[in-house]
């Protein structure tokens, strides 16, 4: 089913022209839950990447199993328990945007997944996006983006990508 739903969004987005006619691949997160934060099958936010790393490393950093911490109804991972320690102290300061979904869906009204590997930093804040192709398109117009999803988010936040038309 979830295949299925996902090449039926898919090619609306496409066929709507939503995100600029890129492909897009079977979603790694749940079409159906209502969840805030973007989850894969395994219950983990930002698909078990260090979320901490982005700021003090710059790069995707990969977590593990023996840092975690819960937010929000989320797991994270982080490379080491130093990056643990300063996400469960703030975890507003490095907890992703819209949940860790793509920006750039979220200020069109949507909820897609995002790949941690296509990633910005914006006024202290982490985002990410689905994949380069749609980077490309947010940079655009980064502010702009930004503000349109914020409004949007609080519409969208709580329900499941399915419901959301």
């Amino acid at each position: 089913m979830r295949i299925s739903f996902s090449r039926t969004i898919a090619a609306a987005v496409i066929g709507f022209g939503l995100l600029g006619g890129v492909s897009i691949p079977a979603n790694a997160f749940n079409n159906q839950s209502k969840a805030a934060v973007n989850l894969n099958d395994n219950g983990l936010a930002l698909r078990g990447y260090d979320p901490v790393a982005y700021f003090t490393v710059a790069k995707p950093t990969p977590g593990t199993a023996e840092f975690k911490a819960t937010h929000d109804g989320a797991t994270y991972q982080f490379a080491n328990a130093a990056n643990r320690d300063a996400f469960l102290k703030e975890p507003a300061k490095y907890a992703p945007q819209f949940g860790g979904f793509c920006a750039f869906a979220a200020a069109l009204n949507k909820k897609f997944d995002a790949d941690p590997n296509v990633w910005k930093i914006v006024d202290g804040k982490l985002y990410m996006n689905f994949n380069a192709d749609v980077a490309t398109k947010w940079n655009a117009d980064v502010p702009g983006f930004i503000q349109k999803a914020n409004v949007n988010w609080t519409a969208i936040k709580d329900k499941a990508p399915a419901d959301i038309k």
